[in-house]
């Protein structure tokens, strides 16, 4: 069994404040369901990026949600999942990990869709399924488990998560499939095993 960190995973609840903040000013000034008022709040839109050069869009659309359900089903998964990869990673490298999955999936998606898709989009799933995929990763270094998740556990809940994105409409599923594959990528370039020294665990950071 891998090894459970006493770190408290601050930097993972920082980014639940921040959406949640976040959701609720766009509520306060207007709709986070108007698709042309989230747009003037930083929602992504491709040809905004590319033609006006609006980049902070990449960073801002992460912590935007269109109505109270895409926000609760994003943080439930967050803070599950995230609380335990910062523990794995430590507080920075999750940080950084956190914010690179999520602009990366945004640049993938909107480089796949083009500066002629007229698609107005928000949303941390992009960052969440990089995080899954750290995690997955992170699990299998671990021969199959760390802390209380298995990679059977994570392996359905990707499978789950995909089936019922690509099964509804209205979503995007080249952000999720590119944060997932970011999220793997990422892990191996920053998860390090936690060693046993003198008879202790030991955590790389």
């Amino acid at each position: 069994m891998g090894c459970v960190s006493e770190k408290k995973p601050y930097v993972n609840w920082m980014f639940i404040v921040v959406n949640v903040l976040y959701f609720l000013y766009l509520e306060i000034a207007g709709s986070s369901e108007n698709v042309y008022f989230m747009y003037q709040k930083g929602a992504m839109l491709a040809s905004a990026v590319l033609e006006d050069k609006e980049y902070y869009r990449l960073l801002t659309s992460m912590f935007m949600h269109f109505g109270i359900r895409h926000i609760i089903n994003n943080m439930i998964v967050l803070w599950a999942l995230g609380d335990n990869l910062e523990r794995a990673l430590g507080h920075l490298k999750y940080f950084v990990f956190y914010l690179c999955c999520g602009i990366g999936a945004n640049s993938i998606s909107m480089a796949v869709s083009g500066s002629n898709a007229m698609v107005v989009s928000a949303g941390a799933s992009g960052a969440i399924f990089g995080v899954v995929g750290g995690l997955l990763y992170a699990v299998i270094a671990n021969r199959g488990q760390l802390e209380d998740l298995t990679a059977q556990q994570l392996m359905f809940m990707v499978v789950l998560s995909l089936y019922m994105g690509y099964a509804s409409s209205g979503v995007d599923n080249v952000a999720h499939v590119s944060g997932l594959i970011l999220g793997i990528l990422f892990g191996i370039f920053l998860y390090r095993k936690p060693e046993k020294y003198y008879g202790q665990w030991r955590n790389q950071r």
